[in-house]
């Protein structure tokens, strides 16, 4: 399992810090602050060359924001390029009027970026119940520069879309001689059912529309499928890729490489910074009957409010993972004489740790990265997933979200 990051080292100050990634060639954005927040952009737009491809994937909830619903229509239409998001305003559970707001919206970004608005997606991250400020939207869209003036990089996109997060989220990857930049935002109001969710990822390479479909759902379904930091599904969620061509076409596994890669790298950047986090924490479930059931008996320890809370605690209770992947009462063919539960390397049940193994388990879940390991005996289906621990901050963030 890689791991997202190295915890206690002090930055070497005598290095370049690295370069903000750009955009890949046949793109352009902006980020701008309308006033949603009190300071910082909370707006960006970003636009392919004609010919560009699309594809996306959105919630599940059926209290899904009039963004996600004008989304997918637009996105059904097969000629999508451009993407406005609007941070700090979820413009959910706004009825009609929001509906109207997400599609006038698209109309200002559109004209902004010199497309049609069904060319446009519309996403939204902040606070559900409330419509957009269509005045200071209306009079700051209207106003904007004319494309060729729009540099925003990939951090300036991902800051702008921030809620509670604690940093922007960049990943990038060659795909040959192709590119693939990723931003995402999201640290609480988490758990795909495709998490609160945002993901947009922008490559050069040349590809048609139903392969970047197919190949951006199998990324998407073993990363940020695999994420959950609360076990919320948000009423926003959003993943999407863009493709400008620009840089020619690629193999077809070159570009599933790095899309998963990307996809991945957000993935472990969300989740350790799930609202609260103090820790990543990995579950794996090996030798399941087949990927699916190993997947939900992964997110059922991954969630267990008992398992995180042990995690953030250092506290080995192996226990509490043996009572999560007995909850799936659903799924007989689980059988604890075959189950085998490890931490880290060390295994827990059937035989329990004690003397010096004991230690080495406190060692264990102490790190910055705690992996859980459950093997099921059964036949040969396999999945992680991604979460982080449950401290009293995230239940400060949540409790104070609004006032």
């Amino acid at each position: 399992m890689p791991k997202a990051g190295l915890a206690g080292r002090a930055p070497d100050r005598t290095l370049t810090p690295p370069r903000p990634p750009a955009l890949p060639a046949g793109f352009t954005a902006y980020s701008g602050h309308i006033g949603l927040r009190s300071e910082g952009d909370d707006v960006w737009i970003a636009v392919g060359q004609p010919g560009t491809t699309c594809a996306g994937v959105f919630t599940k909830s059926r209290f899904a924001g009039p963004s996600v619903r004008l989304s997918r229509d637009h996105l059904a239409a097969g000629e999508a390029r451009a993407i406005v998001v609007i941070a700090k305003n979820a413009n959910v559970a706004t009825g009609e009027p929001g509906a109207a707001d997400a599609e006038e919206v698209a109309a200002l970004a559109g004209a902004a970026a010199g497309v049609r608005p069904s060319d446009v997606l519309v996403a939204s991250t902040g606070v559900i119940g409330r419509r957009y400020p269509m005045d200071a939207v209306r009079a700051h869209l209207g106003a904007l520069p004319p494309t060729w003036s729009w540099n925003a990089g990939a951090t300036a996109l991902a800051r702008a879309m921030m809620t509670t997060d604690t940093h922007p989220k960049v990943a990038e990857r060659a795909a040959g001689r192709g590119q693939v930049v990723g931003v995402a935002k999201g640290v609480g109001m988490i758990e795909p059912d495709m998490a609160t969710m945002l993901a947009f990822v922008f490559t050069d390479v040349a590809v048609d529309a139903a392969t970047l479909d197919r190949l951006w759902r199998r990324a998407v379904d073993r990363t940020f499928n695999c994420l959950s930091v609360d076990s919320d599904t948000s009423t926003s969620d959003s993943a999407v890729v863009l493709a400008s061509g620009a840089a020619g076409p690629v193999p077809e596994m070159v570009l599933s490489q790095a899309l998963s890669e990307v996809c991945l790298d957000l993935t472990l950047q969300l989740a350790r910074d799930g609202e609260g986090a103090t820790k990543l924490l990995t579950v794996t479930v090996e030798s399941a009957r087949d990927d699916e059931q190993a997947r939900r008996v992964a997110k059922a320890v991954l969630n267990s409010p008992l398992v995180k809370t042990a995690v953030h605690g250092a506290d080995p209770n192996w226990g509490r993972v043996a009572m999560a992947v007995g909850k799936c009462s659903d799924d007989t063919d689980i059988d604890q004489a075959a189950v085998v539960i490890r931490f880290g390397d060390l295994e827990t049940y059937p035989t329990p740790p004690a003397g010096d193994i004991l230690t080495e388990l406190s060692t264990i879940m102490a790190a910055d990265h705690v992996d859980i390991e459950v093997d099921l005996g059964i036949a040969d289906g396999h999945a992680t997933v991604y979460g982080c621990d449950l401290s009293d901050g995230y239940v400060r963030i949540n409790a104070d979200y609004t006032t």
